[in-house]
This record gives C-alpha cells, sequence and structure tokens, in this order.
C-alpha cells in the first residue's frame, strides 16, 4: 500500500502544498515549545520573587544573631534573604542588621533586605510594614531604643525621619551613608532587660 499525505489529495497540482503545509506546522510547533520556555522562565522568575518577599514575624520568630523572639522586643526588626537559604534570617535590631551587612567576615551573598517602616508600625509592638532597606531612610543616634538598646529607626519616607528626629534626635541618613563605626554592638545586652 502506497500512502499519499492528505495535503497531496485535497491539493492536488498545486507545487509545494505539502511542503508548504510541513514548514509552517513546524514553525507552529517550534514558537509552541519556545512560549513553553519562556513561559517556565517567567514561572521561575515569578517563584523567585515571591520567595523575596517579606515574611511576616510571629510569636515564634527569633534573632539570627542571639534567638530573642522578635515579637517579644520594641524597635524595628530586619531580614535579610541570603542565596542559598529557603527562609530570611531575621534581627531582632536595626543595629544588628547593620553590624552584620558591614562586617567585614560577612560573605554571604545578600538577595533582599527589608527593614519596618517606623512611620506606620508601632514602635513598642511593631508588625508588618516591610520596606526595602536600601531605600529606607533612617535615623541613627535618637533617644529611642529597641530590643538591644539604642537602635537605628527605619523609614519609607523621609518627612517621617525627620519628624522623628527633631522629637527623638540623631541624625537622618541613607542606606549607604551608615558606616560600621555607627553599629557598635557592645553593651546591647546591657540595656535589654529581658534576657
Amino acid at each position: 500500500m502506497k500512502y499519499t499525505c492528505s495535503c497531496r489529495r485535497r491539493h492536488a497540482g498545486t507545487p509545494g502544498a505539502c511542503g508548504d503545509r510541513r514548514h509552517v506546522l513546524g514553525l507552529a510547533a517550534l514558537a509552541a515549545l519556545g512560549s513553553l520556555g519562556l513561559l517556565a522562565g517567567c514561572g521561575e522568575r515569578a517563584g523567585e520573587a515571591q520567595s523575596l518577599a517579606p515574611v511576616e514575624i510571629d510569636r515564634s520568630t527569633s534573632c539570627e544573631l542571639d534567638g530573642m523572639l522578635l515579637a517579644d522586643y520594641p524597635g524595628p526588626k530586619a531580614q535579610v534573604h541570603f542565596v542559598g537559604q529557603s527562609q530570611p534570617s531575621f534581627f531582632c535590631d536595626t543595629v544588628e542588621l547593620f553590624s552584620t551587612l558591614l562586617a567585614g567576615e560577612q560573605v554571604r551573598a545578600v538577595r533582599a533586605v527589608y527593614v519596618q517602616d517606623m512611620g506606620q508600625a508601632d514602635w513598642d509592638a511593631p508588625k508588618g510594614h516591610w520596606i526595602d532597606a536600601k531605600t529606607a531612610v533612617y535615623v541613627v543616634g535618637s533617644k529611642r531604643h529597641g530590643s538591644m538598646g539604642p537602635t537605628i529607626g527605619s523609614f519609607a519616607q523621609e518627612a517621617d525621619a525627620q519628624k522623628f528626629a527633631t522629637e527623638y534626635g540623631g541624625k537622618v541618613l541613607r542606606f549607604g551613608d551608615i558606616k560600621a563605626d555607627m553599629v557598635d554592638l557592645s553593651g546591647g545586652a546591657l540595656h535589654d532587660t529581658r534576657m
């Protein structure tokens, strides 16, 4: 039995009809495979972006450095999403965050860093209001205390940081302006009354 392509039966006498159809079908198949690859790539990026979203603290969330429960202490908290870690590392105080990020021995690659916007969150029991730490505005040297004593206030809006500095003292700075000598952790435990 001899097989004849169905397009040749329908388009008898039309030169190249079968070849043209195969070419179009081949291109369509390639386009479909390509779009699946693009969708898979988008899915990976979407999953990565989702995993980089800030994670809310709960009653059991503890500090990476000292194990303190974040919910038990006042002042802004922080979280860092390190490369190769499925969950963020939490810090009960922004001074601890900057001390970790600015330490010479810090070699873990950072994917994202979040702090709380204290222009929105309650200082005594902060929840939510996570913002990108690199775009935040900070107040260094205020009279307000966090979990480890004097801390660095973090704000989404410069106006909120200025208002805070006017009321509690301190200097308004950007992320890149905070240096290692501004984040001394020595003596922090002296201010902690709950350890």
